[in-house]
């Protein structure tokens, strides 16, 4: 594989994703770059919604498509917001608006653990499509801290650190987070690919 199409105009995902596949020596490229119309998100699951998205890059330029579908779930609120993540936020994103959505609709529940879902798809030129599923857990904290990051990032401690993920250095975000634990199985499938 010498080029990959990242099927993001998101241009946090884009940053997060060519940090972490630098050592790919892979020229990647984002529908950012080629002005790719974002297909519409119809899925009700991560796997529908990422799968839409890889498919319409690869239709489009012909190159093997990556695509994610990422979300904040909260098990309190029935693992909402879940896949409607970025619906919460509004048009135009407005993650605080978010953020204290999830903060009222818990209001004075104890339970504040949530997880963090990136689902990977890739689509290749053939048309097949191959998932890779991270997750990391923590808790919800209010109020918000940090000004890194993105998304549901200030309201995101994982468990094991003191810092929100919009507080800690990008460096370390992108060793524990869910995009990084997806990434690792991508590689490793990447990895397994070139040794067949």
């Amino acid at each position: 594989m010498k080029k990959l199409l990242l099927a993001t105009h998101n241009s946090g995902k884009i940053q997060e994703f060519k940090a972490l596949l630098t050592p790919l020596q892979i020229e990647i490229l984002s529908a950012a770059d080629y002005r790719l119309i974002e297909p519409a998100e119809t899925g009700t699951t991560f796997e529908e919604n990422a799968a839409i998205k890889a498919l319409a890059g690869m239709k489009a330029t012909g190159l093997p498509s990556l695509a994610d579908d990422s979300g904040i779930c909260v098990p309190s609120l029935n693992n909402a917001p879940g896949v409607y993540t970025a619906d919460w936020a509004g048009v135009p994103r407005n993650w605080m608006t978010a953020m204290q959505r999830v903060h009222d609709e818990l209001g004075a529940s104890k339970d504040r653990r949530a997880y963090f879902v990136s689902l990977l798809a890739l689509c290749l030129p053939s048309g097949e499509i191959k998932y890779f599923r991270g997750e990391v857990w923590g808790e919800l904290i209010w109020p918000v801290r940090g000004e890194k990051g993105f998304g549901f990032d200030p309201m995101f401690k994982p468990d094991g650190y003191d810092q929100t993920f919009a507080e800690m250095q990008p460096a370390l975000k992108n060793q524990i987070s869910h995009r990084a634990k997806a990434l690792e199985q991508f590689l490793l499938w990447l990895s397994q690919q070139a040794a067949a």
